[in-house]
């Protein structure tokens, strides 16, 4: 039932977009926050020139303070750089934080001195702190404001969409979209993108930075950089098809979930639990399954990268001890003194760490592509019944309808209505019967445009519903159900969803109007009482009160009534029929019942079979001509009034007996 569904985005996993166009479309949200972006950038810059400028300072505390007699040797290798190979001038110290301690400084001197170097230091780091703070949350400030934005426009898309596709896509599944999806987007945006643009921004400053201070020892330190590229871009993609795979996975586990707990009813009903359990526990497992995978790649590229950035600073240290205890302290004619080996490995470390940094959130950037590509393929879902260009508003509706050679199917070989023709003058009630599978809800679903007909038009005080906006024409048609759907609101404001501006007055005069005032005054807060979801706490047929409310308040043209009085005892049923009455005065109305007392006051009943009209007129006209109505008549509706004869047989002799 469950394990195995996939809806029309199911197959998306299989054809990724190219991060780049994810990227530039998530860049259209985040564009509206540029100054915010900006100030990010530059707390980004400065907290990376911190990390840069302190193991250089480190570098000089050895060779300026600590040992000074090498300074000259960390000044001629700036020096070299700059064309000179001379070394530094006379009485300079080539340390640019202190360029004038003398060469014969005593103990005393240096030690003030160095104390003022290592003040700096802890203040860079103290300043490298606070910025990092302030970056992220101005990160975040941008970042949330985009994501909600995101989620408006994708909760609106859905909205937009027809219901075709809810008919083959599962509500979980859709769920997971605006919460589990933009939730990975949510973290690397909260954390991952800062780190991520300034681990990069901390590698090219390091690189620079030492070149500048000696171009052969950073050649050679940076000879495992090209594996660790390698390394970094294979399992990156690897690491993002198992993401793709990941957010595929957890939207099934959702939708399984949404379905079981919504039919849980059915489910203790034929004590389904255990099966709906192992089909649970199989997506759940897929859903692990795909997890570790992507976690097998993320987790693999962590180690890669550590165990070759041990590969590097050995070589750091290598190469610059082989230099200085060789005697001449030259590496390739550059000078290699302690105070710069100490300052290299400082940078190798600074280098390999962002590198290992940006592996481990490499999985929450590939997650948030994937998810990203998830929400932007949901989006580009096209709504196949939309507003025609030039569309205009429906203008007020007198209520003729008119179906000219109607055809409709929902698959391409399977019609469902075949050259349906029919005229409702305004006013007219048209009751539609029929087998099941006949095609009354399909008949009555394309007057609002729920779905459009494939050929044919359908016309409404001659005006093509196609060439009229949906909006303008659904305003004007009211719709009661027999599942009637109310939402986890108040009463009074499940009945003011038929008019959103409408008065408390108002809202309370339809519900007297259609028999639901006493009911409602009777809850625990009369009209502000809080329904649960789909209306828990209310019967059947109050509920049905309470639609019928919400559309005499609309105040529609057009009615359409779909089974309105089934599943609903006598006395609810009268009350019903009294309040459908109401509504239906002076309404074009179509009723796709099973209730006699309906069929036998509309104007025109309409005979349903295999898509097709087989029969219409009246009532008395139709039992007359003893045809297909007939039949379905006496083998239905007579049967129904049987039960309730015999009801009423009951309580009868039940009475005389007592």
């Amino acid at each position: 039932m469950m394990g195995g569904r996939r809806g029309l985005l199911g197959a998306e996993v299989s054809k990724p977009r190219s991060a780049g166009a994810t990227l530039k479309r998530f860049w259209g949200y985040f564009k509206h926050y540029w100054f915010a972006l900006l100030v990010t950038i530059v707390l980004v810059v400065i907290s990376t020139w911190t990390q840069v400028r302190t193991p250089e300072l480190i570098g000089q505390a050895v060779d300026c303070y600590l040992t000074p007699a090498a300074s000259q040797a960390f000044a001629g290798a700036s020096a070299m750089v700059a064309g000179s190979q001379d070394g530094a001038a006379e009485g300079e110290s080539g340390c640019w934080y202190d360029p004038a301690v003398p060469a014969d400084a005593g103990p005393e001197e240096l030690v003030w001195r160095l104390g003022g170097l290592v003040a700096l230091v802890a203040g860079l780091y103290i300043l490298g702190a606070l910025v990092s703070g302030a970056q992220f949350y101005t990160m975040a400030w941008a970042g949330q404001r985009a994501l909600t934005q995101m989620r408006v426009d994708l909760f609106r898309h859905l909205l937009r969409l027809n219901l075709s596709f809810y008919n083959k896509e599962e509500v979980g599944g859709l769920m997971s979209r605006i919460t589990n999806d933009i939730d990975t987007i949510q973290q690397m945006l909260g954390f991952g993108l800062v780190n991520v643009t300034r681990s990069v921004l901390l590698l090219v400053w390091v690189v620079a930075t030492m070149l500048s201070l000696n171009v052969p020892y950073t050649l050679v330190s940076m000879i495992v950089v090209p594996f660790m590229v390698i390394v970094t871009v294979y399992f990156a993609g690897q690491a993002r098809k198992a993401y793709r795979r990941v957010r595929q996975e957890i939207g099934e586990v959702n939708a399984d979930l949404q379905e079981s707990i919504a039919g849980v009813r059915e489910v203790q009903a034929f004590s389904r639990e255990d099966e709906n359990i192992a089909e649970f526990r199989a997506s759940n497992a897929a859903n692990r399954d795909a997890n570790i995978r992507a976690a097998s790649y993320t987790s693999a590229l962590g180690p890669i990268l550590e165990a070759l950035s041990y590969i590097s600073t050995a070589i750091v240290v290598g190469v610059g001890g082989w230099a200085l205890l060789s005697g001449d302290g030259k590496l390739l004619g550059s000078t290699i003194s302690l105070g710069l080996i100490i300052t290299f490995m400082s940078y190798v470390q600074n280098f390999n760490q962002p590198i290992q940094q940006i592996s481990m959130l490499w999985a929450n950037i590939q997650s948030a592509i994937a998810g990203g590509e998830r929400i932007f393929d949901l989006m580009d879902e096209e709504p196949e019944i939309a507003d025609e260009p030039g569309a205009v508003e429906m203008p007020f509706i007198e209520g003729r309808v008119v179906f000219k050679d109607v055809f409709a199917h929902y698959k391409e070989d399977e019609p469902v209505l075949c050259n349906i023709n029919l005229a409702a003058e305004p006013g007219q009630t048209v009751a539609i019967v029929g087998p099941t599978g006949a095609g009354k809800t399909t008949l009555v679903n394309l007057i609002p445009r729920f779905y459009d007909v494939q050929s044919g038009a359908i016309a409404i005080d001659g005006r093509d519903v196609r060439r009229v906006t949906r909006a303008s024409l659904r305003r004007q048609i009211g719709i009661v159900l027999q599942d009637t759907f109310l939402f986890s609101e108040s009463v009074m404001e499940n009945i003011r969803y038929g008019k959103p501006g409408a008065t408390d007055e108002e809202v309370i005069e339809a519900a007297r109007l259609a028999h639901a005032d006493d009911f409602i005054s009777r809850l625990p807060d009369g009209y502000n009482t809080v329904l649960g979801e789909r209306g828990a706490g209310l019967s059947q047929g109050q509920r049905q009160l309470v639609a019928i409310a919400r559309a005499i308040l609309g105040d529609a043209r057009i009615l359409i009534l779909d089974e309105a009085t089934s599943s609903v005892d006598t006395r609810t049923e009268r009350l019903i029929q009294s309040a459908l009455d109401r509504l239906m005065k002076g309404r074009t109305t179509f009723v796709i019942a099973h209730r006699l007392s309906t069929i036998r006051n509309a104007d025109q009943v309409l005979v349903l079979n295999e898509g097709d009209i087989v029969e219409r007129g009246t009532h008395e006209s139709l039992l007359a001509a003893r045809g297909f109505y007939y039949d379905l008549y006496m083998s239905q509706f007579r049967h129904e009034a049987t039960i309730k004869q015999d009801g009423r047989t009951a309580a009868l002799q039940s009475q005389a007996a007592g």
